[in-house]
């Protein structure tokens, strides 16, 4: 119940005042902290252990067809993201415990000794990864998160896909941002894909980037870096590879100076991914060409981490995240039935 409402809470006091309203317990907000932390550091490593059966696999990913059925044919996608959480540095703790002990001398009295502090972070913010496995329509779904680096962000995406049952689907596809080390972990974890590509958006992202930094801000869909854009997105997503390259590189040398620069940085950004700008086949196989159902994983996972006044430590933001993935990856009743009492 505690983890249950810490979800749809701003914070811990919070949550606490919903426990105590709703199932008549009254504890206080950092009992409530202890008890959805530790489940949360149950449920990783549940997962790593692979103590939580999905009851679902690639052979169950069906299609959909036009008439909105699923077809005979399976298909999984891979999604994979950084997302920024808030944390505690090290200058802010030690900050805190000195205030902290202004206050107890000031007292006047004895008091029980600080527990050991814990250290902080050298940054406000770090990267956490977030990995996703989805079907089609979202029926079947597989959320992990991790703090750890890209080799252990790729070392979960392995994991997940045996999970998964990756290769019992027909049809493996990636879809994500193009960063580099989103395309080394799953070549180097040798992830069976049948194809891998780039999210529509991002490329949009990066074409109208320079396209203001050419143009400047334009009002109105008849502006002429507009039209360009248009045109550009449109060769992408309709025609051949090379003549998007000849097109953005024609356009680029018209240009001096800081636009040049520019534009010539949008040319490298596509030539970099030129085995992952495959809209044509992609939409020809029916495949999506956007990675929205990995983004709305990221929202989901951090939206409880986030928010004004909100730093963490690494750990124990890790340990809410993985609650809420538990939640979307529709693992909630699984986990505790499966977690004996004594445990949490």
């Amino acid at each position: 119940m505690a983890c249950r409402l810490n979800q749809a809470s701003r914070s811990f006091a919070k949550a606490a005042d919903n426990l105590a309203r709703c199932a008549q317990l009254s504890v206080s907000r950092e009992t409530v902290r202890d008890l959805v932390e530790a489940d949360g550091r149950a449920v990783l490593a549940a997962e790593r252990s692979g103590r939580l059966p999905l009851g679902w696999d690639g052979s169950d990913c069906f299609t959909v067809g036009p008439d909105g059925r699923p077809t005979a044919n399976t298909r999984i996608y891979l999604g994979v993201d950084g997302v920024m959480v808030p944390l505690v540095t090290q200058a802010e703790k030690d900050a805190r415990r000195t205030q902290v002990k202004a206050k107890r001398r000031k007292r006047g009295r004895r008091c029980r000794p600080l527990p050991r502090a814990r250290p902080g972070a050298d940054q406000s913010f770090k990267e956490f990864k977030v990995v996703t496995y989805y079907d089609e329509p979202a029926d079947h779904r597989l959320v992990v998160v991790t703090r750890g680096n890209s080799e252990q962000a790729g070392e979960l995406m392995r994991q997940a896909a045996g999970r998964v049952g990756l290769g019992q689907a027909q049809d493996k596809v990636g879809v994500v941002d193009g960063a580099e080390w989103i395309r080394a972990q799953i070549k180097g974890q040798s992830l069976p894909l049948d194809g891998l590509g780039l999210d529509f958006y991002h490329l949009a992202e990066n074409v109208h980037k320079a396209r203001r930094a050419v143009y400047g801000e334009e009002d109105g869909e008849e502006a002429p870096g507009r039209q360009w854009a248009a045109g550009v997105l449109h060769q992408a997503k309709h025609g051949r590879y090379v003549e998007l390259e000849e097109a953005v590189w024609e356009w680029a040398f018209r240009w001096r100076g800081a636009k040049r620069k520019a534009a010539l940085g949008l040319l490298s950004y596509i030539s970099e991914r030129e085995e992952m700008i495959r809209y044509p086949e992609f939409l020809q196989k029916g495949r999506q060409i956007g990675s929205g159902p990995t983004e709305s994983m990221c929202k989901a996972t951090t939206l409880r981490v986030k928010g004004v006044g909100k730093k963490w430590d690494g750990d124990n933001a890790e340990a809410l995240m993985a609650l809420e993935a538990l939640d979307q990856s529709g693992l909630w009743d699984t986990h505790w039935k499966l977690t004996p009492p004594r445990s949490r």
